[in-house]
């Protein structure tokens, strides 16, 4: 078989062509509406050097941005903690031999999965607010802190069921051959092999975390978007101050994507376990159409 895809045909030289014709029309509506959009910025004097020089004082960063970078690593740091531990639990618990534990992980992981996280974020803040868990000062923090928790340990609960049934069925027969425990199975050998083919899914679930964080905004938690805005509303600059509030977003993004590739690539090394699971691979069990893992 020839190195053509299996997925469509080759194009001809006329699809050549009138490919090569769409890509360069499509080049220049994009280059027109980019510069209507900075012709009408730039007659409105959003982008003018004034709107971008409070960027350049100290009082600025101190004030806003750095808070709002503080409240959003913080929240994302200790959320993806929590909910990494969370979801191994649940996606352990959700492949127990034991029927009981296996349903009330189940119900746990389908119903925290269908609940948006800002109802678990609003639901939070007001309870702890009603009897007073927390110093009012946190209130907003917690409330974050417990609804990317319990969402995306729900998800991740169900990446780790994908990465375990994604290895071959003889390595869970060939430990109960030499008489290891379902528990044992599962810490000494299942895991430790399911854990590279989760990794690029995890990393993935992780940048969700980190963004999602931007939603406190209505329970009055501070974050980068919500300084941003408070920026924008103080200095009349929302365009340049949410520009920058997107490159800072970016950075620490590309940050953490570059640390998961350096960390799949170490883990990799040995060369064992299966090939890592897409982040599409994670579908409902048992819904039409689920892919296989």
């Amino acid at each position: 078989m020839s190195g053509a895809s299996v997925l469509f045909d080759a194009p001809g030289p006329r699809a050549r062509v009138r490919n090569h014709v769409i890509s360069a029309v499509t080049v220049v509506v994009v280059a027109a509406v980019a510069w209507v959009v900075y012709s009408r910025l730039n007659d409105k004097g959003q982008l003018t050097a004034a709107k971008w020089e409070p960027f350049l004082t100290a009082d600025l960063w101190r004030t806003y941005v750095l808070p709002g970078v503080q409240g959003t690593i913080t929240a994302a740091v200790v959320s993806i903690v929590l909910a990494l531990v969370l979801g191994f639990v649940l996606g352990v618990g959700r492949l127990s031999t034991h029927t009981g534990i296996r349903w009330v992980c189940s119900v746990i992981v389908e119903f925290f999965r269908a609940v948006p996280v800002l109802i678990m974020m609003i639901f939070a803040y007001f309870l702890y607010a009603t009897y007073d868990v927390f110093p009012s000062k946190h209130l907003a923090l917690a409330g974050v802190i417990t609804g990317l928790t319990l969402y995306n340990g729900a998800v991740i609960a169900e990446i780790v069921r994908a990465g375990v049934h994604s290895l071959p069925r003889g390595q869970g027969e060939a430990a109960s051959a030499l008489g290891l425990t379902s528990g044992q199975t599962m810490r000494s050998i299942l895991l430790p092999q399911a854990i590279t083919s989760m990794l690029p899914v995890l990393i993935s679930q992780v940048v969700v975390v980190l963004k999602d964080t931007a939603i406190g905004y209505q329970i009055t938690f501070v974050e980068m978007v919500r300084q941003g805005t408070n920026v924008g509303s103080s200095y009349g600059n929302y365009i340049p101050a949410l520009i920058v509030i997107a490159l800072l977003m970016i950075t620490v993004n590309f940050a953490l994507s570059w640390f998961a590739v350096w960390l799949e690539r170490r883990l990799r090394k040995s060369k064992r376990g299966p090939a890592p699971l897409e982040p599409g691979a994670v579908e409902q069990e048992g819904a039409p159409g689920a892919k296989v893992v």
